[in-house]
């Protein structure tokens, strides 16, 4: 579908929202100068002319219009059919027909629905591309020399078979090692339970989303695996669903209460958690939320200590490494144009070289002019004092003192301090990607001002969704219903109220399903009913640019300046195309890397 027929789309919906016209058979004009200046429909009462075309028998229902509560002269003048006059010791009442509250909303509503479905044809917003590079802050490419690489889930992309990988050898480790009930190993992996961002209430056991605000999302509350009913969380909580600030959690999303989960690795480490909760739960067994949690962490851990992850991989590359030739034409496609290139990752050097070498070639190094292993981050990023020491072909630590970061050597540990000085690479001219808002970018941005680019690969799979003609269907609708409620709860007689309870059940209804696209449980990582989530919150706070993967980079001109959208505030009216519909975002592909993808 055009952008000129999603502008008149959002321009029609929002013009539909200010002047409140209704269906056929109870046409009212604008009835105020307090409507949105320069829609042509109105003069000024002040001219001193009655602009009102209104039928006599809907005269007693314009003054209860939103349009007319901003501004006291009526168009139609005194609107004499609302009650009684006394005029010199006389009674007299309208003899005009009352219009009847409870057809007139639904004929709103009925009018509001065919406006959606006319205007929204189907794939009207399947213009969404998933390798598009979304900005939160403006960035000049041309100004970058110096681009920086995790390795996990940055330059390296996992198959989804992983996570299960990782969950029944933890669940192993929870059974042999903390003697936990046999039982448990009766619960299989559930792949598309758990969703990154979420909180987990340490004490309570309860997995669950939480906004920006700080409020936790209703209906996205876990017990093991059922959800928590809506009056049983706000009891836990004190009669509300918000959670004060420090108990949320801390800057790196850890906190005494609260754990956030941030990074892809843990999606098997939530569903064990839910999984041997359920368990406990299910079989009326006494147990201690806050052992469960620290047991499953540790045996999580366990499988990243004990190398079980880099075995796997690294025993079966083609099954686990996602687009290696693409991460080869980033790297590439950077180098060739001067740019200068740096990997941090915690990871060892066997895993990494052998990783690379299977997506680059054997010869990766020769892209990189720092290459740094086991860095610890965050800690690399912030305080750290441990020196850099140097790694022989074998992968064996040297005693040297590192006196320079050198092109074709491999370091480890290490701090960002010593890193500075020794690279002297500072600022707005390095850009540096990593899949971890916490570990990987918040440091960065917030000490030491470098470009930060999330690497978010559930973008894919949700824009997908977004894609779908019925996400577009029920989210226009659920925002066109939305409005109808806002602007029409003025009407409080009892069959309007009727009326509106039907519309916010049937919101509710819309809501649910909209959620249940992305995931049943916990719906978008992005978004809570209205209000962005946590995770977005940090998202926009700790990255100057987000994408589903680094090969997005293929898609843009070194040269290019990504500049965010100005989306309007609540007191802003939307006057920009794009601005009016979100899901129409223009995606630069450049025809001479049409062949990569």
């Amino acid at each position: 579908m055009s952008r000129r027929r999603l502008g008149d789309l959002g321009r029609a919906l929002w013009r539909k929202s200010r002047s409140e016209p209704v269906s056929a058979g109870f046409k009212i004009p604008a009835l105020s100068c307090g409507g949105f200046a320069g829609t042509g429909e109105n003069k000024c009462c002040k001219e001193g002319k009655n602009n009102s075309r209104a039928p006599n028998n809907v005269a007693a229902t314009a003054s209860s219009l939103p349009g007319a509560a901003g501004h006291r002269h009526h168009a139609a003048g005194k609107l004499r059919g609302e009650e009684s006059l006394k005029k010199s010791g006389r009674a007299f009442s309208s003899t005009a027909p009352q219009i009847d509250h409870k057809t007139y909303l639904w004929a709103r509503y009925n009018e509001m629905k065919r406006l959606v479905h006319d205007l929204i044809p189907p794939g009207v917003c399947n213009l969404l591309n998933p390798s598009t590079i979304y900005a939160n802050n403006e960035v000049n490419l041309d100004e970058v020399d110096i681009y920086g690489f995790d390795y996990d889930y940055t330059l390296a992309m996992y198959s989804n078979s992983l996570n299960e990988m990782i969950y029944n050898k933890a669940r192993q480790f929870l059974i042999e090692h903390y003697k936990y009930p046999q039982g448990i190993n009766k619960y299989s992996y559930i792949p598309n339970f758990a969703a990154r961002g979420l909180h987990y209430d340490i004490q309570k056991g309860l997995l669950m989303k939480i906004d920006a605000f700080h409020y936790i999302q209703m209906g996205t509350v876990y017990r093991g695996l059922n959800p928590v009913p809506d009056e049983e969380v706000m009891q836990l909580y004190g009669g509300s669903n918000h959670v004060p600030l420090h108990q949320v959690s801390g800057f790196y999303g850890k906190g005494p209460k609260m754990k956030q989960f941030m990074d892809v690795f843990s999606i098997p480490e939530m569903t064990l958690l839910a999984c041997a909760n359920d368990y406990f739960i299910s079989n009326d067994i006494e147990y201690d939320p806050v052992h469960l949690y620290k047991d499953v962490s540790d045996a999580i851990a366990m499988v990243h200590i004990k190398g079980y992850m880099y075995k796997w991989i690294m025993a079966d590359l083609e099954k686990y490494i996602l687009r290696g030739d693409e991460t080869y034409a980033v790297l590439h496609r950077l180098a060739s144009h001067g740019k200068k290139l740096f990997l941090i990752t915690n990871s060892p050097f066997s895993f990494v070289d052998k990783g690379m070498k299977y997506m680059v070639g054997k010869d990766w190094r020769d892209f990189f002019d720092v290459v740094i292993v086991q860095a610890e981050k965050p800690h690399f990023f912030n305080d750290c004092v441990k020196p850099f020491r140097r790694l022989d072909s074998n992968g064996d630590l040297q005693w040297d003192k590192i006196k320079s970061l050198d092109k074709g050597q491999i370091y480890k540990q290490g701090n960002l301090v010593d890193f500075l000085k020794l690279t002297g690479w500072r600022g707005s001219k390095v850009l540096y990607f990593g899949d971890h808002l916490y570990s990987d970018l918040a440091d960065l941005m917030l000490r030491h001002g470098w470009r930060t680019g999330a690497i978010v690969p559930e973008l894919e799979v949700e824009t997908k969704v977004v894609n779908t003609e019925q996400y577009a269907q029920s989210l226009t609708w659920l925002q066109a219903l939305t409005g109808l409620l806002e602007r029409m709860q003025l009407y409080r007689d009892p069959e309007s109220k009727k009326v509106l309870q039907d519309w916010l059940k049937e919101r509710e209804e819309l809501r649910a399903v909209t959620k249940n696209l992305f995931n049943p449980q916990f719906g978008s990582i992005f978004r809570t009913c209205h209000n962005p989530t946590y995770f977005s919150r940090r998202l926009c706070r700790f990255s100057d640019l987000y994408m589903a993967s680094i090969s997005c980079l293929l898609n843009y001109d070194l040269s290019y300046t990504f500049y965010p959208r100005r989306t309007p505030l609540q007191h802003e009216a939307p006057l920009w195309m794009d601005q009016l519909c979100t899901g129409c975002m223009k995606t630069p592909f450049l025809e001479e890397m049409a062949h990569i993808r």
